[in-house]
């Protein structure tokens, strides 16, 4: 259900912030000591006094939401239309009647604040890559046009304006991994497969080149089937899982067309929030999404 009562009144956004900032008690933003006091407020969210270092701040103090020309409320429906409706930062601005610089801004804030996916495997492991448009997008004013011909065949690579992105599924915790990287090669694969439990980590592959040397280190043990030869299952060995993730990642990414290359991480861990967020309620959903950037 959207939430709609989180978007009514600045006060109520307020109040929804309050909530999941301090749900563990109040805390100096700067010297993170908790003998802190109600002092007042400021507009309509509270404000507090640190008996330790002596200053104050209030509920937005050392977010993404301070000092910012959106409202909370504006905030609140840009992150949650964002994440659950997959809606472009263009529908986006012309929803909140504002600019679209403005809009791409504070999603970018958002995405940036996010953090990093920690990748511990337990086995066995679907890896597959995926080659996805992201250019110099806001950019490329100061150099030459972009060819807009037929693309050049083969693998894309990240200085072609066609990073990869790496997609991991671990079948032992139901966990999905979506990380891009500068290059597909081995040095990339064996990084985001070093942290595992299992002794000699199960690892389920295609033909990919850059796989090839998991075979001769005790650490793996790869398996794989070879779309070239028209082979896509053998049993358990297959990826399939990976590229139903690539696709739902491929999707995620249309709206915003050809994200800039060096905005892909933010926006890809975005996509994982997403994914976080998917069956739950919407008010359940909005909070776990600002729990996420605080």
């Amino acid at each position: 259900m959207f939430p709609m009562s989180r978007f009514v009144s600045e006060s109520a956004a307020a109040d929804l912030l309050q909530q999941v900032r301090w749900r563990d008690g109040v805390e100096c933003p700067r010297c993170r000591s908790d003998l802190t006091v109600r002092n007042g407020s400021y507009r309509v969210y509270q404000r507090y006094l640190c008996k330790n270092c002596g200053r104050t701040f209030n509920d937005k103090t050392g977010t993404i939401f301070a000092h910012s020309k959106l409202n909370l409320k504006e905030w609140y429906f840009t992150i949650y239309v964002f994440l659950r409706f997959k809606t472009s930062l263009r529908q986006i601005e012309v929803e909140l009647d504002c600019s679209y610089r403005t809009v791409r801004r504070h999603v970018e804030r958002f995405a940036r604040a996010l953090d990093a996916p920690a990748i511990r495997l337990s086995g066995p492991v679907e890896i597959d890559e995926v080659y996805v448009s992201a250019g110099l997008k806001g950019r490329e004013r100061d150099q030459k046009s972009r060819s807009r011909g037929l693309s050049t065949r083969g693998r894309g690579s990240y200085a072609g304006d066609k990073p990869p992105v790496f997609t991991l599924v671990d079948r032992g915790s139901d966990e999905r991994y979506v990380v891009p990287a500068k290059s597909a090669d081995e040095s990339t694969v064996r990084l985001l497969l070093a942290d595992h439990e299992q002794e000699s980590l199960t690892v389920y592959t295609d033909g990919f080149r850059a796989d090839d040397a998991l075979e001769d280190d005790d650490e793996f043990d790869r398996e794989y089937v070879v779309h070239g030869d028209g082979e896509y299952a053998d049993g358990d060995v297959h990826v399939n899982g990976c590229e139903s993730h690539a696709s739902l990642t491929r999707r995620w990414l249309s709206p915003h067309r050809s994200v800039s290359k060096d905005k892909l991480t933010p926006y890809l861990r975005a996509f994982e929030l997403r994914r976080e967020l998917y069956r739950k309620p919407g008010d359940e959903a909005l909070k776990h999404a600002l729990d996420a950037a605080l």
